[in-house]
């Protein structure tokens, strides 16, 4: 076969394998390119990830992006491989897109932007997009299993005029196309579908992988050393947590929670992208305060017990957490030592704390690793191997907490369909 005959009910210009942001974002903007696509999905329900996500309100992007410097936001092998894609499609072109649909939304936290009624507002935004008539057609196809996939490469004697295509077998039939897109995701979240379909794609055709591991996901603890908090379930406070050493060293201003095995809270999800078993994580737990010089002038005027004036500064029942594991501190302020009052405010200021793993992919936002971006092409989201991308979470590229992992769908989706032609 030299070429495919596209007005075949069975050939499109493009099939996308995964109907999330990625995914339907893609196949949207390829239809306005007047491209013929299918969209497949193994799920009943479309888009599941966007639906839960931002507690039923999506953070569909972040403002405060700087676009040109991808590092400052995203890990990987090579975070500035995502400079391209964000800066062709920016949180600007996203919110004009809502604007165009009337998609009302507002800021919560430090750029991050979310919808002022419910996520489902921008899956129907998506879907809008994909059945819009611009000279292209979208057909979404789900629940549908694909169960092979295989290249047939041009025949010899072409002289380089076949482009080769790609025919995708599903339990609702055989499919050809020139380009497969894979947008699948990651491992996060299995109870909504998630799998490793994206990732075993790229071992078939020799692609390499960067080890996957669940990012923005609660930490766990355990043994003696956690017994005095594990009662602690539900309490929340701001703090500021960091992880790593000297150059390495990274730390966020958020809120810290306590879960019945552990940590979690938006400053625990972000520096769990960074952290490694083994390293300690390092909590101040009274960052609007230098503690030690507070602690030695309550000390001049104050006879209460301990624990009531150290819950000025954290909540009572973490200030009882901490006094009630040595005597000493559970005594009146004014007959504390200062040695033991310096040595409580440098335990506050700087708690270290040695995870004992984390909550896994079930309770993951996302999944770092993944398709490595060095046979992926920056401008296209093309791999090596012909006619075969890659885009969103399926990709080693893993964002923040804050709308940044909805970008990167938006933009590689982006970058992907406009390098899509026609089969």
């Amino acid at each position: 076969m030299s070429s495919l005959d596209r007005n075949s009910a069975d050939t499109f210009d493009a099939v996308i394998i995964g109907a999330g942001a990625a995914g339907l974002f893609c196949a949207g903007v390829a239809q306005s390119k007047g491209l013929k696509i299918l969209v497949i999905d193994h799920s009943e329900k479309l888009a599941e990830k966007i639906r839960i996500s931002g507690g039923g309100r999506c953070n569909f992007t972040n403002k405060d992006m700087d676009v040109r410097s991808p590092h400052k936001y995203f890990i990987g092998e090579n975070p500035q491989f995502c400079r391209s894609a964000l800066s062709k499609y920016t949180p600007d072109d996203f919110l004009n897109l809502l604007k165009k649909y009337g998609v009302a939304f507002h800021e919560k936290h430090k750029g991050q932007l979310f919808c002022d009624h419910s996520a489902k507002d921008i899956i129907d935004v998506l879907i809008s997009q994909c059945n819009e008539s611009d000279g292209g057609s979208v057909q979404i196809r789900n629940p549908c299993r694909v169960e092979h996939i295989e290249f047939n490469a041009p025949a010899l004697g072409e002289n380089g005029a076949g482009k080769g295509y790609y025919k995708i077998d599903t339990d609702k039939g055989h499919v050809l196309t020139p380009s497969v897109v894979i947008a699948t995701g990651g491992l996060s979240i299995p109870m909504i579908g998630a799998s490793d379909f994206g990732y075993n794609i790229a071992k078939q055709f020799n692609l390499p992988l960067v080890p996957t591991r669940p990012a923005l996901v609660p930490l766990t603890f355990e043994g003696n050393a956690w017994s005095p908090y594990a009662h602690l379930s539900g309490l929340s406070l701001p703090v500021v947590i960091s992880t790593g050493i000297k150059k390495n060293r990274i730390e966020f201003a958020e809120d810290l929670l306590f879960t019945h095995r552990g940590l979690s809270g938006p400053g625990i999800l972000q520096i769990s992208s960074y952290w490694s078993p083994g390293e300690n994580i390092h909590v101040n737990l009274s960052p609007e305060q230098e503690l030690r010089d507070v602690f030695i002038k309550t000390k001049q005027v104050s006879r209460k017990l301990l624990v009531n004036e150290l819950s000025n500064w954290v909540p009572s029942r973490l200030a009882q957490a901490w006094t009630d594991q040595n005597t000493t501190l559970q005594n009146p302020f004014n007959q504390i030592p200062d040695s033991a009052l310096t040595q409580l405010a440098n335990r506050l200021e700087n708690w270290e704390l040695t995870p004992s793993g984390t909550e896994g992919y079930k309770k993951a936002e996302v999944t770092a690793g993944g398709v490595s971006t060095k046979v992926l092409n920056q401008q296209t989201m093309e791999s090596t191997q012909r006619g075969l991308y890659f885009i969103g979470e399926v990709v080693d590229i893993t964002g923040w907490l804050g709308g940044y992992n909805f970008q990167w769908a938006w933009s590689s989706g982006f970058a992907c369909a406009n390098s899509l032609n026609p089969a």
